[in-house]
């Protein structure tokens, strides 16, 4: 038996709304209206935005709609 935590592919929710509340105000808010708008979790477009920043060749919010799991 392993008492390793699993590591997720994923943001997780939970995180996703730790790093939001402490983004400033206009970030989130930008965050939360690009999730709204592509109906997407929020997760996965913050995701997509450290992605794009780390590497210009991953997949961003001008590509096809990804495949979430």
């Amino acid at each position: 038996m392993s008492t390793q935590p699993t590591v997720s592919e994923h943001l997780s929710p939970e995180l996703a709304q730790i790093f939001l509340e402490g983004l400033p105000q206009t970030i989130r808010n930008a965050l939360l209206m690009r999730a709204k708008s592509m109906n997407y979790p929020v997760w996965a477009v913050i995701e997509m935005a450290i992605a794009g920043y780390l590497d210009s060749e991953a997949l961003s919010f001008v590509d096809c709609k990804p495949k979430l799991d």
